[in-house]
């Protein structure tokens, strides 16, 4: 098993190497009291702007900890294909989920949307403390599965809004004509995905005329997780880099 992997949120450079830096709080926190690292234990930093730092626990106080970074590697973990997940807001736990395993999967970045089912998204301060909290799901995929560039999780948009900026995507419909398989992508794509109970008729056919590309993955109805996980799956299978 390779060292504990934590997201930093402060620039760091190679001109660091061999220099000692004070780990944030919460990495700190979660370094010493959770994990029970100790000093010389080996760790792995990233600030999310690519590649990652061989570092070492130097030494740790009742709430703080130091770590002297060791050398920096410029490995980069990222998909071939460039693949935004448009995701109709579903249920609170299903939507951690969802932002988890996407990160898992490769996607560049995660638009949640607000359909005619999609689960509601609280205004104000709840709002930003939901987003908030699914941009830190996505830093801790980041740092189980190894990317060490995390893939944005935007404002959520109105699906209408986000239509008028869509690139070249595939919305998923079970009762599309037209299977994955059969269709090509260049170097990026939207995959448009509905909440639990689908995606209206009329929302499908908006994001048809829009330019998107109905497209279904199988006979069977499937969860929006399902469908969501699956299709980032296939994407990956066909073009991207599962290949």
């Amino acid at each position: 098993m390779g060292a504990p992997r934590f997201f930093v949120d402060a620039p760091l450079a190679p001109a660091m190497v061999g220099s000692e830096i004070a780990l944030p709080d919460d990495v700190a926190h979660h370094a010493m009291r959770v994990l029970r690292l100790a000093p010389a234990d080996e760790i792995v930093l990233f600030d999310g702007n690519g590649g990652e730092y061989r570092a070492t626990v130097a030494r740790a106080g009742k709430r703080d900890a130091w770590a002297r970074v060791d050398g920096f590697d410029p490995v980069d973990r990222e998909s071939s294909l460039a693949t935004t997940l448009a995701q109709a807001i579903v249920a609170t736990d299903t939507m951690d989920a969802l932002v988890r395993h996407a990160v898992e999967l490769g996607v560049a970045a995660i638009q949640p949307l607000v359909t005619e089912r999609s689960a509601r998204f609280p205004a104000g301060a709840h709002g930003d403390k939901r987003l908030a909290h699914w941009r830190q799901v996505a830093r801790a995929a980041c740092e189980q599965c190894g990317r060490n560039r995390v893939p944005p999780v935007r404002d959520p948009m109105r699906l209408d809004e986000w239509l008028e900026t869509s690139r070249d995507g595939i919305v998923f419909d079970a009762g599309a004509a037209a299977s994955l398989a059969s269709l090509t992508v260049a170097s990026t794509v939207d995959v448009l995905v509905g909440p639990e109970g689908g995606l209206a008729e009329r929302e499908i056919a908006h994001a048809v005329r829009a330019g998107m590309r109905a497209a279904h993955v199988g006979p069977r109805t499937l969860r929006a997780d399902t469908a969501a996980l699956s299709a980032l799956a296939a994407v990956n299978l066909l073009w991207g880099d599962f290949r």
